[in-house]
C-alpha cells in the first residue's frame, strides 16, 4: 500500500514539474516574440518625414 502511494505521489510530482517546464518554456518564447513586436511597432510609429495632420 506505501509503494502504491509513493509511486502516485512521485507520478504527480513528476506531472507537475512537466507543466512548469512548459509554462517556463512558453513564457520564454512569448516574451521574446512580444519584444520582438514591439520594436516593430516602435520602429513603424514614428514618422521620418513632415506629419499628415492639418490643424484647422
Amino acid at each position: 500500500m506505501k509503494t502504491k502511494f509513493a509511486a502516485s505521489v512521485l507520478s504527480a510530482l513528476l506531472y507537475a514539474q512537466g507543466l512548469l517546464g512548459f509554462a517556463a518554456l512558453a513564457t520564454v518564447l512569448l516574451k521574446d516574440r512580444a519584444a520582438h513586436a514591439n520594436e516593430f511597432i516602435v520602429s513603424t510609429d514614428m514618422p521620418s518625414g513632415p506629419s499628415l495632420l492639418v490643424v484647422r
